[in-house]
């Protein structure tokens, strides 16, 4: 079966909003896949932040 030539599914980098306002070291990101014909739009996950020891909102990132 010959691949396909344009994939669906992207690789997108998911990163913390909360995390980016309190001023505080570091950063939390994820990295997660999406399907670009599906879900044009940036895609908004809630996601463990270690750093801050709860579930924020995570956006994606370009």
């Amino acid at each position: 079966m010959a691949k396909k030539t344009k994939e669906a599914r992207i690789q997108v980098i998911m990163e913390c909003i909360e995390h980016k306002t309190s001023g505080r070291p570091g950063t939390s990101r994820y990295v997660t896949t999406k399907n670009k014909k599906n879900t044009p739009e940036r895609l908004e996950l809630k996601k463990y932040n270690p750093i801050l020891k709860k579930v924020t909102v995570h956006k994606e990132i370009k």
